[in-house]
């Protein structure tokens, strides 16, 4: 927790010669911007931020103060753990890889609700085997329809290799979620891309920023945040935490 100290508000005098009228001194001013680090780290709980560099902790520290700061400010102990990432997205001469959207497979899944996806085929037996292993919606030309006229939303789309040439007219609806062959959402082999896509984790790439990644990857109170050899984020050197 930090106590942030504001400047008293500048005031100004209605007249004929307009004056503010402040108690900040231009001088104490110029020293404060001029402060250097402390050269040791805080001993009181309460302390002015801009004397301390930024704490830098090892994983099993921050997950610790993680749970520790969800007992003492009494939140949700269910609320998320999230990552942010910088990425390195040069690929040599004046190249960088294009922002990007990406299903994982987490070993310990954090997320209580499955996705719903979609599978398209016209084939009638592979319809079957997709409604059979979890497939919320399967269809070939009806499906599409109902996507273009809104009647069907999932989170995920999958589909076989034959009926691409007829999902022309989702591209520009679907946009990023429109099935493609680098995420592995086209293929022959339904049931193992229900699998992932039930279950996965999608990663996304911030656009605007376009190396920026920012992921959940665990919550406070799921058990893997207490064993760093079985938690996600266990493969990070260390982590700053920022209350």
């Amino acid at each position: 927790m930090y106590l942030v100290l504001r400047p008293a508000r500048k005031i100004k005098k209605e007249g004929k010669d307009k004056e503010k009228v402040t108690d900040e001194n231009p001088d104490d001013i110029e020293k404060i911007k001029s402060y250097t680090y402390m050269e040791s780290e805080p001993e009181d709980d309460v302390y002015l931020k801009r004397l301390y560099p930024r704490r830098i902790y090892e994983v099993e520290k921050a997950i610790h103060l993680l749970k520790k700061f969800q007992v003492l400010d009494f939140t949700n102990p269910k609320q998320g753990v999230y990552l942010d990432l910088t990425l390195d997205t040069t690929l040599g001469k004046k190249k960088k890889v294009e922002p990007f959207a990406s299903v994982i497979s987490l070993p310990y899944p954090f997320a209580s609700e499955v996705n719903k996806v979609a599978v398209f085929t016209g084939n009638a037996s592979e319809i079957k085997i997709a409604e059979e292993n979890g497939a919320v919606f399967a269809g070939g030309a009806d499906l599409v329809k109902k996507i273009l006229d809104d009647e069907v939303v999932v989170d995920f789309y999958v589909a076989v290799p034959e009926i691409m040439t007829e999902l022309n007219p989702l591209r520009k609806k679907l946009k990023k979620r429109f099935p493609k062959a680098t995420r592995n959402s086209i293929g022959r082999d339904i049931p193992k891309m229900l699998e992932l896509f039930k279950t996965g984790h999608e990663i996304v790439v911030d656009e605007e920023r376009q190396n920026f990644l920012s992921t959940k990857v665990a919550t406070v109170s799921y058990s893997c945040i207490s064993s760093l050899s079985r938690c996600p984020i266990s493969r990070i050197p260390d982590i700053g935490i920022f209350f």
